[in-house]
């Protein structure tokens, strides 16, 4: 066994497998793909709630696309391009969960039939303005919480899939403070109570 460079003496738990032991077990289970033995969490049960996340994704570029394709009035450039910014943004969250379900050995559902019931987010309905940046508020509020709870139960269990949904949580955290700021901006109010 290999000590961490630089550790002597601070832990006797090894740092890395022997190289001979590691070259082993990566021929094993080639049918597996990135699936290593080292995987701590349970592949069919990663790629059954990343089929909802990506469900969620999906109707989110759908809705973002609706709005930004929908919204009308004098003030609705802005929002339109937000929205239309926020399509193309979702749409790269939804291509990343697509790919992490091929690596974890999964088929990736783009099925449209029961889309709606696999997804945390409800696609909503086209009302003036301020009801779609509303609609678009909601929605991100819910995916922030609900990959706050995916992330936690991924944790070190599968570092690349919890690390995948810290970088879409950031998103959409940023997404919720646009739709917030454009709330506020249309309503003519102070900022609301977060």
């Amino acid at each position: 066994m290999t000590q961490a460079a630089g550790n002597a003496g601070t832990s006797d738990k090894p740092f890395l497998s022997d190289v001979i032991s590691l070259r082993e077990r990566a021929r094993k289970s080639l049918e597996d793909g990135a699936v290593t033995s080292a995987y701590r969490g349970d592949p069919k049960k990663a790629v059954d709630i990343l089929q909802s996340v990506l469900a969620t994704e999906i109707v989110c570029v759908l809705r973002y696309t609706m709005h930004s394709i929908a919204a009308t009035g004098i003030s609705s450039e802005g929002p339109k391009a937000e929205f239309l910014q926020h399509a193309k943004e979702e749409q790269e969250h939804m291509m990343a969960v697509a790919e992490r379900i091929t690596q974890l050995g999964g088929v990736p559902n783009f099925d449209p039939e029961g889309l709606a019931t696999r997804s945390a987010s409800q696609y909503g309905t086209v009302g003036n303005l301020v009801e779609m940046i509303r609609e678009n508020l909601i929605a991100e509020r819910i995916a922030i919480e609900h990959y706050q709870e995916l992330i936690r139960y991924f944790g070190d269990d599968d570092p690349t899939t919890r690390r995948m949904l810290e970088w879409i949580l950031s998103v959409e955290e940023e997404h919720a403070d646009d739709m917030h700021d454009l709330l506020v901006a249309h309503e003519g109010k102070p900022p609301l109570e977060r």
